[in-house]
């Protein structure tokens, strides 16, 4: 889950506009690994649990953010740092998400953060929010993630998304000119490409048929990372529901459509081997400090940085400095206020409010967090405030 959704702003995000035709798409019946084990009895690989007074499982969406005068070995250094300790107080996954081209973040490479912090980690759920599969050939895909799980066995989440994640400029540089223009609905048809290459299951005869992604299936018998569909808008609401897939929505960047998107997933749902109901994760922006002062002056970073991206300025998260000082017209000024009214922000117990209507108001299986702030110090402490708020529990000493 990125953030942003879908041809509303390509430059990041996954989504899209309208139902799926899924035999065009050549989907078939998806396995999965058998997830981390909890005492004896393996854990589900999709379904997470809710740790302390935490309505639902929590989680974190990591845009790897890269504020002025900060740098990408600094940020990179903050992701690691939140992982550890997001597993140490029993938050569910750690997500990274797919951009290109944007100087404000640092998380152009999801597969190569997540086997850094698999290997800073032992417990919690690494993941893709996501990848951005017209980006990628299914066959590249499907082997990163193949490696991924051997180094993590049961720990690893494949998350897809539909946009490029970036300008069309850039996503014409990553695909190139031969798939510059390509169909939004060539998505189902690459995503039953790559669960065919993770399962190792295309048919005799197939073109793919003697294609075997390695590490998989074809080498002895494996565990895989379980697919999840991401969007800001019903296409992949509506696929990952016909598929019995877990679907996590953008509610973080398009809050409009949050409940038409869980309303149509749950519509559309049907089971399958991966899941027997839905299970629906959504994207929240969620910023804790110690006051509300402080909050809100890390937030509006966020807002101006996002203000920017939109005007075709995109650039490094600015300072709080930066951001109280800019001279906002009225324009921008409703934009940044529309923004900030989407972002669950102030003391710990405000934020945890603010959390527990949303869970009410959508009915969401779990809350993704994303705490975008200038400074990594930001970041990870609210993320430990928001743990401290639900009482969850420590679970272990954090990792050297």
């Amino acid at each position: 889950m990125s953030d942003a959704g879908d041809a509303g702003d390509n430059r990041t995000g996954v989504g899209a506009t309208a139902g799926a035709n899924v035999s065009t798409g050549e989907v078939p019946g998806a396995r999965t690994g058998a997830g981390a084990e909890t005492g004896t009895a393996p854990a589900h690989p999709v379904r997470g649990v809710a740790k302390g007074r935490a309505p639902v499982p929590l989680s974190v969406l990591d845009l790897v953010t890269v504020g002025a005068g900060g740098t990408a070995h600094e940020s990179l250094r903050t992701s690691v740092a939140i992982s550890r300790l997001a597993e140490s107080r029993g938050y569910q996954r750690h997500w990274v998400a797919e951009h290109h081209s944007m100087p404000g973040v640092a998380s152009s490479s999801p597969a190569v953060i997540l086997a850094h912090l698999a290997a800073h980690t032992s417990r919690i759920r690494l993941g893709s929010g996501g990848v951005m599969l017209p980006n990628h050939a299914p066959l590249a895909v499907a082997e990163q993630f193949g490696t991924l799980e051997a180094f993590a066995p049961g720990r690893i989440d494949l998350g897809l998304g539909r946009a490029p994640g970036t300008d069309p400029g850039t996503a014409a540089a990553l695909r190139g000119p031969a798939r510059a223009e390509e169909a939004h609905d060539e998505f189902p048809r690459r995503l039953g490409e790559l669960i065919r290459f993770l399962d190792d299951s295309f048919p005799d005869g197939h073109p793919y048929a003697r294609v075997h992604a390695v590490p998989g299936p074809v080498q002895g018998p494996t565990g895989r990372p379980p697919v999840w569909l991401l969007g800001s808008s019903g296409f992949s609401a509506r696929l990952a529901g016909e598929l019995g897939l877990p679907f996590a929505y953008a509610h973080h960047f398009s809050a409009a459509g949050t409940l038409p998107a869980l309303d149509l997933y749950r519509q559309s749902f049907r089971p399958s081997a991966v899941l027997d109901a839905p299970y629906a994760v959504i994207g929240v922006s969620a910023l804790a400090a110690e006051s509300e002062v402080e909050a809100r002056a890390q937030v509006l970073t966020g807002a101006l940085s996002m203000l920017r991206l939109r005007s075709g300025r995109p650039g490094l998260v600015p300072t709080p400095e930066e951001a109280a000082a800019y001279p906002f017209s009225a324009l921008e000024k409703e934009f940044v206020d529309g923004w900030t009214a989407n972002i669950v922000h102030g003391t710990p117990d405000q934020v945890r409010s603010g959390l527990d209507a949303l869970v009410a108001r959508t009915g969401a299986d779990e809350l993704m967090l994303t705490a975008n702030a200038h400074g990594g110090a930001a970041r990870l402490r609210s993320y430990g405030l928001v743990a401290d708020a639900y009482e969850m529990p420590v679970e272990g000493s954090l990792p050297a």
